[in-house]
Parts: structure tokens; C-alpha cells; sequence
């Protein structure tokens, strides 16, 4: 019987790295794909230069596949990740909502045009370093968290649906990431030093510098929940939803970003209470079984990535949900990802509407 297949996404760092170890330890046949994704690489200054893979990240993947003498593919998707994550990035703020690029890319890069990729060199599954579990039983694909909490990245995935689980793998998964560490290094795997990525791989720090590289911000007025004008902003694409940092207004109380009319290029700003809000409207909503819950229930909601979990009703709909939070919740934003979950399960989830 001849030998399962899988493409590696490596990016030159240790998860994926090891993930491709474990895999070839596991008898699989193993090859590494790389992406070539940040197209403005050589025109930007220096010091502002963070692709996603940076080209040293791609002679890592290179030279690791290299040590583990498996076949090395570099793939160019530098229009593909323009157009579905950057341009999306800033389309998104431009609208006043607050958009997470690392989900799109999964989407629409790694478990879209990455995975074809990988089935046009016969692979039987794409393999990542995400730290995020698979299982299927009751005849359908399970997506659940990693077992480490401080990594688990099942938030980020909660696109994924029936056909693409069936083909994809997770072995990292049962790992703790100090344990994945300790392995590259037992094993003497080259990247097992390299420290770990950032999260969004192509800014280096200063958002409003690189959206006004995209376009142009009109400054406008901020107001109160009343209409009183308070000061003026920058333009609205620079802020988000519960920032309190950067306004320039001097008041009594501490104020927040409690609401971006862009149709009115105004920053709507009120108390720490005004952030609070007990329900969200979610659309473009993915259930991981493939259908939608048949009645309301009970889960645990996140807001964003790095938010806990909090108790919520939840309305189904095919696609889309309404969720009522047994506590208000802060800061609730647009264009982020609500994600729903039940024990360590993941259901599904969508883009914050309202």
C-alpha cells in the first residue's frame, strides 16, 4: 500500500516545521509548500519592509526541506493575497468596520488556493501548523480547539467546512507549544529557535501609515451620543470600535469609541458603559456541520480572537445569527468574527454586522 501524501504549509517557522517532522515521522509522504504573498516586498523602505513570508522566511522553508529531504515548492500568490486579504483589509476600514486579515487568508489562501495547489501535486491533504484538532465521528468532520489554551487558534477557522476538513490536518493539535519547541530542538530541527510570528504578517506596527499608503483619510468630527461636536479625527478608517487612545479630547470622564458612521465621517464617543451592548447580528455565518442548528441554544461566544468566552443565546439561521449575551459584553465591532462554540467544539461563526 503505497504511502498517504500530504503538502506542508511551511512558512520557515517552528510550527509548521515540526508539524512537517511529525508527519514524515508518521510515514507519510511528505512535501513542503511555501507562499511568495507580500507583493510590495522591494518597493517598501527599508525599515518598513514585513511580507508575509519575508524572503528569509522562504530560504528557512527551503533549507528545512532541505534537512528533511523532502521536495520544496515555492508558490507565488501575490495577486491572490492582494485581492482577498490586503485589498479586503482596507476595504473594510474604509467602511468604518474593523476587518481580521489572518481569517480571510485562511479562507481564501491557505485552505483555498493553497489547497488546490496541493491537490494538483496529488497530495491527499494539506497539513498547517494551526493548533487546532480534527475528528470525525457520527459521520461528520468535528472541528475542535487545540488542546493549549494560550494557542488554540480554532477561532481563526471557523470557516472551514465538510469537504475541506476531509482533507486537511492539524498535527499540532495534541501539542502544547512549549512541547513543540522542546521537540524541534530534541530533533535539532533548524527553525527551533525562531521566535514566533507576529499576527498580521504584513504590517509591521503603524496601521494608519499603511492604510494611508492604500488611500486617503478625511478628517472629520467626533460627537457625542447627543450630536455635540468634541473634537475632530483624523479620518475614520484609523480608528475602531472601544479605542480610547489617540483621540485628542480632554473631558471628564474617559471616553470611547462607541460607534464609525463613515457615510457621516463622524466617530461616534460616550462613556465605558455606552461600549456595552447585550446583542450582535452576525452575517456571512459558516456552519462547520454544514447546516444550521435547528432551534436556539446556549454557547460560548467570542468576539474576537484574543477575548474569553462568554455564555450567549444564540439564533440560528442558514446564513446568519443573532446572539443575546447573558452579560453585556464591551466593545462589540463590526467586521470582526463572532465564533460559537460548545465545550471544545467550534459550530461555526460570522462577521459582526451590528
Amino acid at each position: 500500500m503505497s504511502k498517504k501524501r500530504v503538502a506542508v504549509a511551511l512558512s520557515g517557522g517552528v510550527d509548521s516545521s515540526t508539524a512537517a517532522f511529525l508527519l514524515q515521522e508518521a510515514d507519510y509522504e511528505v512535501i513542503g509548500l511555501t507562499m511568495r504573498l507580500w507583493p510590495e516586498e522591494e518597493a517598501m523602505p527599508e525599515k518598513q519592509r514585513h511580507p508575509c513570508p519575508s524572503t528569509s522566511n522562504i530560504r528557512d522553508a527551503e533549507h528545512f526541506c532541505r534537512t528533511l529531504g523532502i521536495p520544496f515548492h515555492l508558490l507565488n500568490l501575490e495577486n491572490e493575497f492582494k485581492q482577498h486579504v490586503i485589498d479586503y483589509f482596507c476595504r473594510e476600514y474604509s467602511k468604518g468596520r474593523t476587518p481580521n486579515p489572518c481569517i480571510a487568508c485562511n479562507r481564501h489562501i491557505k485552505f483555498g488556493f493553497l489547497l488546490d495547489q496541493a491537490f494538483s501535486l496529488d497530495a491527499d491533504y494539506l497539513a498547517t501548523g494551526h493548533y487546532a484538532r480534527i475528528e470525525y465521528y457520527n459521520d461528520t468532520y468535528h472541528l475542535l480547539k487545540g488542546i493549549d489554551p494560550d494557542k488554540d487558534q480554532s477561532y481563526m477557522l471557523y470557516t472551514l467546512g465538510q469537504d475541506k476538513l476531509s482533507r486537511i490536518l492539524f498535527p499540532l493539535g495534541n501539542y502544547l507549544k512549549a512541547n513543540v519547541r522542546e521537540l524541534a530542538r530534541q530533533k535539532g530541527l533548524p527553525t527551533a529557535g525562531k521566535p514566533s510570528s507576529q499576527d498580521i504578517c504584513f504590517i509591521a506596527s503603524d496601521y494608519g501609515a499603511f492604510l494611508s499608503r492604500h488611500f486617503t483619510p478625511t478628517p472629520g468630527q467626533i460627537v457625542n451620543s447627543h450630536g455635540e461636536v468634541l473634537g475632530r479625527h483624523r479620518g475614520t478608517a484609523l480608528y475602531t470600535v472601544g479605542q480610547r487612545r489617540g483621540l485628542g479630547l480632554i473631558a471628564a470622564e474617559p471616553l470611547y469609541v462607541t460607534k464609525i458612521e463613515p457615510d457621516k465621517n463622524q466617530l461616534i464617543v460616550g462613556s465605558k458603559q455606552e461600549l456595552y451592548n447585550s446583542r450582535l447580528a452576525a452575517g456571512e455565518v459558516n456552519w462547520i456541520s454544514g447546516k444550521a442548528p435547528s432551534e436556539p441554544m446556549t454557547v460560548a461566544v467570542k468576539i474576537r480572537y484574543r477575548s474569553p468566552e462568554v455564555a450567549a443565546t444564540l439564533y440560528p439561521a442558514p446564513d446568519s445569527a443573532e446572539v443575546s449575551f447573558h452579560q453585556p459584553q464591551p466593545a462589540i465591532t463590526p467586521g470582526q468574527a463572532v465564533v460559537f462554540y460548545q465545550d471544545n467544539e467550534v459550530l461555526g461563526g460570522g462577521t459582526i454586522e451590528s
